[in-house]
């Protein structure tokens, strides 16, 4: 349990770290990068996570029942309808829902709406506690030593010379492998998606 509370306060220092990464990639990048609340783009189609980001998640899911306990109920009820869909064509173990292969997820599942997206607003009910993922879509970044990924709805116009004035490196200390580790001495192991992240696997 100590060993936990480490890692969920080291979490703490990451995301935070995060956040001064990206608040220098989007002053760098200006007008290009267009993301604002109710824009949806990201939250489109199944997308692995980790065990790291299934704990936040699964955190923050619990602080927004103790707080709007109807919100909760209603993210669990569409992470359980998305389970029900997915379940039969899962790439993985949809029993402990553990993801086996992210790039065999069914193109069909495509256009399946992530279930903390509050369909209403078209906002995150857990953006609190969203994966890093969700958290460093967008803006530039460097997906490997040749490529460059952001969301295609911004830095239109932009050249490549541009967007790599724009890119800074989301997590240089590799933080976020070190808390994988530890959850993995933890037994966490692994990758799912949001959705199994949010139901009671029992």
């Amino acid at each position: 349990m100590e060993a936990l509370v480490q890692i969920d306060l080291a979490d703490q220092n990451l995301l935070a770290s995060i956040e001064t990464s990206l608040a220098e990639v989007v002053r760098r990048s200006g007008g290009w990068v267009v993301c604002r609340p109710g824009c949806t783009q990201c939250c489109i189609g199944p997308f692995a996570i980790t065990r790291l980001d299934a704990r936040r998640l699964r955190q923050g899911l619990e602080a927004l029942a103790a707080i709007d306990p109807a919100r909760a109920a209603a993210v669990r009820a569409r992470a359980s309808a998305y389970v029900a869909t997915v379940a039969p064509m899962y790439p993985g173990n949809p029993a402990s829902g553990e993801l086996w292969d992210e790039d065999a997820l069914p193109s069909s599942l495509d256009d399946l709406p992530c279930p903390a997206l509050d369909p209403a607003t078209g906002r995150c009910d857990l953006y609190a506690a969203r994966p890093i993922k969700c958290r460093t879509f967008g803006p530039v970044t460097r997906t490997g030593e040749d490529t460059l990924g952001a969301c295609e709805l911004c830095y239109v116009g932009a050249t490549e010379q541009q967007m790599i004035e724009c890119e800074v490196e989301i997590d240089p200390a590799g933080l976020e492998t070190e808390l994988l580790d530890a959850l993995d001495a933890q037994g966490l192991r692994g990758i799912t998606i949001v959705a199994f992240a949010l139901i009671d696997l029992g």
